[in-house]
């Protein structure tokens, strides 16, 4: 068997899973996401370091509440419980999980008893996120209690040697003060695993993977000009060379001068091939009529689809193309289902949104990584910081930030709002503290309103500031209020069609970063 590599995020169908992947790869150790009714014999034939039980919303002693395999526990492999994961490990191995009445949610004053592996050179009291109803009230045979709260006995325990622990807190969002140094301690000092999941690794493994799975084959990606798709892109221009031709859909549903700008700054920057395809009308008259957004994710995802088949066929002459490369990144796969057991959250349109009758097989390097780790990649691949730092901006464009059908006109009033949006933010120094800055045009939307002395009856536009790590956690971001007053201003003064502005103070979750 070959040595054993990385860590098993088993995810009991908590969003918190794709956090608990992202602090791991944060200390530099592979990490994978794996639903929970992965059994000992896959995880065996993995042969990961070490595997993390996420939480999840379920009580462990309800009907068809999901479990561990008793058996992963006689692997002899590291295992690490938080929250749900937590409970679960007791009742595996012989605790006791009960309703005690007492709940605790958010920030929670926890107290760490004296000789804990886990907890090893951290304060004995520190303040952590918590969010049960359900607790271990009996650990199981052989372990230590190693932390409590007022509310909560048993919030920690480990194995003599720690190679088993848990917590009921969540070590991995940033509310628990140490969560990463514990992280750390039990992944890196006790599980033994290796820290060597780094930026030039990263880029050189996905290099030699497509170069095998490709061969000698012609290539085509999707460039969009955002950062994914070029990084994708310059993993496999290294792979491949001139076997890629890189293909520009202008689909209509991009932001004033984005089309500009892809065709000359990529280019100028890689000196890729590239073949712009003009699909305006064809993706505005698929989406006429329609508003249903997971509709209008699919017909997008299949309007790209189509578009590069064409694309593909008139550039044939030199050889058929048989693979297509794309930005998938690890959040795409994990909001559209994923396969890990995770809710589908909404279809990305280069992952649920691809037609049933796809012709290409799919070369997706980024797969697997989060967006911080994309852009440190393209650094490491010597792209621009132009390209590098710009802001997300979602494969669909602006056709899921009209609430509504999707038409020239909305397109129209919703670019010309977005560019002050922009304009003033990037004025202000905000680009780089605002992870992005989503403008919505609420389309069946009217409200009355009064300019010039007379009454008007516009459109909403809602600006959505958000600042995150990896798109997985975000947070509204606090803009100046003078910085909000000059954009609601302009857009007001400037779009005739618009007579308000709001700004959405929703964090993700409960909300996602996009409206559609």
């Amino acid at each position: 068997m070959p040595n054993p590599h990385g860590v098993l995020v088993v995810d009991f169908g908590a969003q918190y899973a794709q956090l608990i992947a992202r602090r791991v790869r944060e200390a530099d150790i592979y990490s994978e996401i794996v639903p929970s009714s992965i059994t000992a014999a896959q995880v065996s034939a993995k042969n990961p370091e070490a595997i993390i039980l996420s939480g999840g919303p379920s009580s462990v002693y309800a009907e068809n509440a999901p479990s561990v395999d008793s058996a992963i526990f006689a692997l002899n492999i590291p295992i690490f419980g938080i929250c749900y994961g937590f409970q679960a490990m007791a009742a595996a191995l012989g605790g006791v999980v009960s309703q005690t009445g007492k709940s605790e949610f958010g920030r929670t004053q926890l107290k760490v008893s004296a000789g804990s592996k886990v907890f090893a050179s951290l304060p004995t009291e520190q303040r952590v996120w918590m969010s049960h109803g359900d607790a271990v009230t009996e650990a199981p045979c052989g372990f230590s209690v190693t932390a409590s709260t007022s509310d909560t006995s048993i919030a920690a325990f480990e194995s003599a040697n720690a190679q088993l622990s848990g917590v009921q807190f969540h070590p991995e969002v940033l509310h628990s003060e140490h969560g990463q140094e514990i992280l750390k301690n039990w992944l890196v000092n006790i599980a033994k695993c290796s820290p060597t999941w780094t930026t030039a690794n990263i880029a050189q493994t996905e290099i030699e993977k497509a170069k095998k799975q490709i061969g000698s084959k012609r290539v085509i990606c999707g460039l969009s000009g955002g950062v994914d798709s070029a990084v994708a892109a310059a993993i496999i221009q290294k792979a491949v060379g001139n076997q890629l031709t890189c293909v520009f859909v202008d689909h209509g549903l991009l932001r004033s001068g984005e089309s500009e700008q892809v065709q000359r700054d990529f280019v100028a920057s890689t000196g890729v091939n590239l073949v712009v395809v003009d699909a305006v009308d064809q993706f505005l008259d698929a989406l006429k009529g329609v508003s249903d957004p997971e509709t209008k994710r699919k017909i997008i995802g299949r309007e790209f689809i189509r578009s590069f088949e064409k694309a593909a066929r008139d550039i044939a002459s030199g050889g058929e193309v048989e693979f297509l490369v794309q930005g998938t990144l690890y959040p795409d796969v994990v909001e559209s289902g994923g396969g890990t057991g995770t809710a589908n959250i909404k279809s990305h349109h280069n992952v649920g949104g691809l037609p049933d009758d796809l012709k290409f097989s799919l070369v997706e390097p980024l797969r697997a990584l989060f967006k911080d780790e994309v852009r440190n990649v393209g650094i490491e691949l010597g792209l621009p910081e132009e390209i590098v730092w710009r802001q997300p901006f979602p494969g669909p464009g602006l056709g899921i930030r009209i609430i509504g059908e999707v038409n020239r006109d909305r397109l129209e009033i919703l670019r010309a709002a977005d560019l002050i949006a922009r304009e003033e933010l990037k004025a202000a120094g905000l680009d780089r503290d605002i992870w992005q800055c989503p403008v919505i045009l609420l389309a069946e939307v009217r409200s009355v309103g009064v300019q010039g002395d007379g009454r008007t009856y516009g459109h909403p536009i809602v600006l959505r500031p958000v600042s995150s790590e990896d798109a997985m956690t975000a947070d509204w971001s606090r803009v100046p209020y003078e910085v909000l007053e000059k954009i609601s201003t302009r857009i007001t003064n400037e779009v005739r069609e618009v007579n308000r502005v709001v700004l959405d103070v929703t964090s993700k979750p409960p909300a996602t970063i996009e409206w559609e």
